[in-house]
């Protein structure tokens, strides 16, 4: 079991992740609309994985990435993005990221990810 915090700027999504990890035996332990939040409350709950969405408004994926591995390298990150572009899924792999799922995304896989992410050293 992992604690998790979910950070997308889409509650929806938000609700529909936290199900999956829920019924996958996950603890969500926060939730948050954007980066900035996302950040405070990793530093807050210090969990073991974070779901990190690129597009969201004040901070975005990518510099809350920068600001997790900076400040909580233990953390291991997890980006879910509709952003497919190359270019956006190296820089994120490149600044830390453990794994890079585009949207859409299914239940099955995304509890793969979670548990081959939570194996690695």
């Amino acid at each position: 079991m992992a604690r998790i915090v979910i950070v997308d700027d889409s509650k929806a999504f938000r609700s529909l992740l936290k199900d999956i990890l829920t019924d996958a035996g996950h603890e969500v332990i926060a939730e948050a609309e954007n980066g900035q939040i996302g950040f405070e409350e990793c530093k807050r709950h210090q969990p073991d994985i974070v779901t990190l969405d690129i597009g969201m408004p004040i901070v975005d994926g990518i510099s809350a990435l920068k600001m997790i591995r900076a400040e909580l390298p233990a953390v291991k990150v997890i980006m879910i993005s509709a952003a497919s572009e190359n270019g956006k899924v190296l820089e994120t792999l490149n600044l830390g990221a453990s794994y890079y799922i585009l949207k859409p995304c299914d239940a099955k896989y995304v509890t793969t990810v979670i548990n081959e992410v939570l194996i690695r050293p």
